[in-house]
């Protein structure tokens, strides 16, 4: 597909242009180019081409949802270790001590369990990571013993 190798190399706006040339003469080849442009993920913001290869760029937004987390519970702890006051951290008190006390205990155990729910996550994504590694391991010794020459009988 040389067409498609030099819109790529001509970037997005070549890929629009050919999608509204197509519009305009006939609406139907519009229709197919706009199509395989989105279809083909060269118009979403999840993939990325680079280097001649399209790229799923998910892991990069992933990864900073995860630092900016990170940073905020490091805000929380700090915020929670100089004790804050009723503005920040902990709710103005509702008038009612039983209230308040059964509040504070309840936000603590969600706090456990999120806290209890990430490192789940967390195991379960290395348990994925596991699997694939064993299976890859497992190919590739079934491969390499398939590939080993096998003696043949002198006759």
């Amino acid at each position: 597909m040389v067409l498609v190798d030099k819109l790529d190399e001509l970037g997005r706006p070549a890929w629009i242009a050919l999608a509204i040339l197509g519009f305009v003469a006939w609406w139907p080849i519009g229709l197919a180019v706009l199509a395989f442009f989105i279809g083909s993920g060269r118009m979403g913001c999840w993939h990325h081409y680079d280097d001649g290869k399209w790229q799923n760029h998910m892991g990069r937004w992933q990864s900073k949802m995860e630092r900016m987390q990170e940073k905020m519970d490091r805000m929380r702890s700090r915020m929670e270790a100089r004790g804050a006051g009723p503005w920040w951290g902990t709710p103005p008190s509702s008038g009612n001590r039983a209230f308040d006390d059964y509040r504070t205990e309840t936000l603590r155990r969600l706090e456990e369990e999120q806290r209890e729910f990430k490192e789940f996550l967390e195991r379960l994504r290395f348990a994925k990571d596991r699997a694939e590694f064993d299976q890859f391991m497992a190919d590739r010794r079934n491969r390499a013993q398939g590939e080993a020459p096998q003696a043949q009988p002198q006759g």
